[in-house]
């Protein structure tokens, strides 16, 4: 199939209300192109560097989401186009984005990123520290960032019920928290287990391969 094949069917599969972020990454603007063609206008970038060049090569129109850790001092070359930064995992990171959020009198938008994995891999805050981060930012602490949802990656394992439990336990959380706060995302879920975050409640899903094939790493 062509990768405008892969993307259609991939759409069809995911109810309307759910947000598809097409993860680009290591793929050239040319296969970009095609899906934007196709109707796709959201993209997740892992680097900055890799999306600093892709966002000059590619139509001004597409919305642009940081799905990878983001080291502090790189923030400030995407503060100016950057839409939403889906790996906020520490304060110190949500406070360079605040403050390079307001030198571009831009309010970017974050989701902050818990650790739901119970393997040691991935990054992600505790649930204390995003308790924490809630409450500073309802008393108005960082007021350039817009906090609208969370972002969770399940283990990478075969083991569907553990997927599961830690997806799961992420949405408790999420419906928990946006009883107080102005939480609409809730970010789990990429090309190999998305149907399955889908039915625990994910409401945008982070998908790659099963769009564009399998990723060059080589370049």
């Amino acid at each position: 199939m062509t990768i405008q094949e892969n993307y259609i069917q991939v759409k069809n599969q995911i109810p309307e209300a759910v947000q598809l972020v097409a993860v680009s990454k290591t793929h050239p603007v040319e296969k970009i192109r095609q899906i934007y063609d196709a109707g796709q206008k959201i993209f997740g970038e892992n680097k900055v560097q890799e999306l600093l060049s892709k966002y000059e090569n590619l139509p001004s129109d597409i919305e642009w989401h940081l799905i990878g850790h983001l080291q502090t001092n790189k923030v400030k070359y995407i503060a100016p186009f950057i839409h939403t930064i889906q790996s906020v995992d520490s304060e110190k990171l949500l406070a360079e984005i605040n403050k390079q959020a307001q030198l571009h009198g831009r309010t970017i938008t974050v989701l902050l990123q818990i650790k739901i994995a119970e393997e040691d891999t991935k990054f992600g805050m505790t649930f204390e520290d995003c308790d924490a981060l809630l409450e500073k930012l309802a008393q108005g602490d960082f007021p350039h960032v817009a906090i609208r949802g969370l972002m969770g990656m399940a283990s990478f394992v075969e083991d569907e019920t553990q997927i599961e439990r830690e997806f799961t336990t992420l949405k408790k959380y999420f419906d928990q928290k946006k009883k107080d706060h102005p939480l609409q995302y809730l970010s789990m879920g990429m090309s190999g287990d998305y149907p399955l975050a889908i039915s625990c409640g994910s409401n945008s899903v982070r998908i790659g391969s099963a769009i564009f094939g399998e990723r060059n790493y080589t370049k």
